[in-house]
């Protein structure tokens, strides 16, 4: 499913979605001698049509782009889409010869919006109006129409609905060349249109209209109403295409309830179970189906912009929901790991992916490297959360590839470059590779196979060389550096990239994998962190606001991107840095709240001031699966929960200060079995049910 031809900040640039800039289609980047070269100037993309007023029904592949009023009028995205493709773009309701005037517009869930309107009768005198109109618009284009008269005498109204299709792609549509709309047929009890290639979508209506008018597309009906009756018309829309990846609902009781649990937060503070629910929801509706192995799902990056095939950030959001289950981990690196390149090359094992602009000051990364380093981290964290056996046999030998690929890659160096062999070194990068090397050693020697030692000899190199060459003196106390070229060229910026130095990872027994910074270093890059020149007020920066290039709406250069706000603050809360934690956590629960719990990926990084909000990116997607699976692991650091399921284990560090309040979440899974913590007041955690024969700690 490709619902993305339209490049946008931060993404592959040029018309081919999902390559690297400058690069022909089916080209991948790290093929002998593209990797590390400077790319041709890439065509500029085009401007993305607005979304963030609309209303987003998502349970991929289907999304209904809707207006506030309800009304689809085939005003530039507005309209119902299935795997890219805009069955339905007009759907415009009239009683008695006039549209409803809309009085709401609300999402209800993840897949599904609800619209109020009213119409005043004829013979009404004063202003009230008597009638209400209901809609409620699924992500299928499933509507429910209900009138409802509070008038003291029969109502006998006229009713119809102008329906239109234009088939046309969304790139086509994003565009502004969506192409004219088309002809309609009466077909049984509602309306078909047929496009090129024999694709063709059908709208069917219960009960039957009096009327269907094919050359304007209108159905109509005569709707009776007795004093306070209703009358109720239900649309739905096919086109033949698969449904949802999960099938019915089922799990938890809702789609995607077997991949991902129903987590639930309750407290003194009422917003982080409100985050938390609507992430969850939004998690579940950006799964969608591997068309090569539909038994497979995995995340989509973004609505409506990034639907394509599974990426990098697929694999961190699922690294981040691991609280949720490790089925959707399971998945992800099984659709990775089609991808890793084989043969006895230098590039074996290396993930495949595009490059993707840096921001001003450096040149594109790879996300391909991205991938390949989290792959061992995802697989390892897992196996602590409770992985089962046959998973773990399935998919280390993937995990194997890739750290064989990084042992070779970084040689005597200890460094590993990014995209190519001439570099630069990135110091995100190094934190990647350094975390994979840990926690791949640890899952080498807990499964019985070599290589450990060489990881954790390669790790220690790294280690020393970053803190040798990366570390940055000044008066200040010091700062990491963003990337440092081979020739001894370093580049300076400080951004929201240095949370990545921070994060840690789970090692057996509950313990964390240090990092690649000793303890003075490490606080150091936690007050920085604290500092209004990264912190917004809202979020961590990008870019600090001190910093040459810095632009509030930079993806890179200053943005605040809530993956890198969601790393710093379970980092910061893992390294006991609570004060700079909470600031942060304080002010994405308060962007949440601005977005009514559904952040998009990024939002402008303009400094926080009384009675502001929020600005989201024009080109972010919302929602989107690190922003929604963000917001999981920024909340769940309030718990510090760190399992170890092959040691029947678990341990809670909880923050001390206590920020919200009391809290308590459940419906996590740790080893396969429900687990709930709580946190009260005082900054004391309690385990309340977890699996049997789990050791417990706090």
């Amino acid at each position: 499913m490709a619902l993305s031809p339209v490049p946008a900040p931060g993404r592959p640039t040029g018309p081919p979605i999902g390559h690297a800039p400058g690069r022909p289609a089916g080209r991948q980047p790290g093929a002998a001698a593209g990797i590390g070269a400077a790319p041709p100037r890439a065509a500029r993309p085009a401007e993305l049509p607005s979304v963030h007023n609309a209303l987003l029904c998502v349970a991929l592949p289907a999304l209904a782009v809707c207006a506030e009023h309800g009304q689809l009028t085939g005003e530039g995205p507005e309209g119902v889409y299935t795997a890219g493709r805009r069955l339905l773009s007009r759907c415009v309701l009239r009683v008695a010869g006039r549209e409803p005037v809309a009085l709401q517009g609300r999402m209800a869930a993840a897949d599904r919006a609800v619209f109020l309107g009213a119409v005043r009768v004829p013979g009404d005198m004063g202003p009230d109006p008597g009638l209400a109109v209901e809609r409620t618009r699924s992500a299928d284009g499933t509507e429910r129409i209900t009138l409802r008269s509070a008038v003291a005498r029969p109502l006998r109204l006229p009713l119809e609905i102008a329906l239109g299709s234009d088939l046309a792609d969304l790139g086509a549509v994003a565009s502004g060349r969506p192409g004219p709309e088309l002809t309609a047929s009466v077909h049984g009890t509602g309306l078909r249109w047929t496009g090129g290639g024999g694709r063709s979508v059908t709208v069917t209506a219960d009960p039957p209209p009096m009327d269907a008018l094919a050359a304007a597309g209108v159905l109509r009906w005569e709707a009776e109403l007795a004093p306070g009756g209703t009358f109720t018309v239900r649309l739905r829309v096919h086109d033949g295409s698969p449904g949802r990846p999960t099938g019915a609902p089922g799990g938890a009781g809702r789609p995607g309830g077997h991949v991902l649990a129903e987590a639930l937060a309750e407290g003194d503070d009422t917003r982080p179970g409100e985050l938390l629910r609507a992430s969850v929801e939004d998690l579940r509706a950006l799964l969608q189906r591997d068309p090569a192995h539909p038994a497979d799902v995995h995340l989509a990056a973004g609505v409506p912009w990034r639907c394509g095939p599974v990426t990098a950030e697929a694999l961190w959001a699922a690294r981040m929901a691991l609280p949720l289950g490790t089925r959707l981990a399971v998945t992800t690196l099984r659709a990775l790991g089609r991808t890793q390149l084989s043969g006895g090359g230098a590039e074996s094992g290396r993930i495949l992916g595009p490059l993707r602009d840096a921001g001003p000051h450096l040149p594109p990364r790879c996300t391909g490297i991205e991938a390949t380093l989290a792959c061992p981290v995802v697989l390892a964290e897992a196996r602590r959360w409770g992985l089962p056996a046959a998973d773990l046999e399935e998919l280390l030998p993937v995990a194997e590839r890739c750290l064989d690929w990084l042992r070779r890659t970084a040689g005597a160096s200890g460094l590993v470059p990014d995209p190519g062999p001439a570099g630069p070194w990135r110091a995100e990068t190094q934190a990647h590779a350094h975390r994979a090397a840990l926690l791949g050693a640890d899952l080498l020697d807990a499964c019985g196979r070599p290589g450990g030692d060489a990881l954790r000899d390669a790790a220690e190199t790294l280690r020393e060389r970053f803190r040798r060459e990366f570390w940055l003196d000044d008066r200040a106390g010091g700062r990491p550096a963003v990337a440092r070229g081979p020739d001894g060229r370093t580049w300076s910026q400080l951004g929201g990239w240095a949370a990545h130095l921070l994060d840690t990872g789970l090692l057996g027994g509950g313990r964390l994998a240090h990092g690649l910074l000793d303890r003075t270093e490490t606080e150091q890059v936690a007050r920085l962190l604290g500092t209004p020149a990264l912190d917004s007020g809202w979020g961590l920066r990008s870019l600090g606001a001190k910093e040459p290039g810095h632009n509030p709406f930079g993806h890179r250069a200053g943005a605040v991107r809530v993956h890198e706000t969601a790393v710093a603050v379970a980092g910061l809360a893992a390294l006991g840095h609570e004060k700079e934690a909470a600031s942060l956590l304080r002010g994405l629960l308060d962007a949440a709240e601005a977005f009514t719990y559904r952040l998009p990926e990024m939002y402008a990084g303009e400094q926080r001031t009384a009675g502001g909000r929020p600005v989201p990116h024009p080109a972010a997607c919302r929602p989107a699966a690190v922003a929604a699976a963000g917001a999981v692991h920024a909340l769940l650091a309030l718990a510090g929960i760190r399992p170890d399921a092959p040691g029947r284990s678990v341990t809670t560090h909880p923050l001390r200060s206590a920020p919200l309040g009391a809290i308590r979440f459940s419906g996590l899974v740790v080893a396969g079995e429900p687990f709930a913590v709580r946190v009260g007041r005082l900054g004391l955690g309690m385990v309340e049910e977890a699996a049997e024969g789990l050791q417990l700690g706090v």
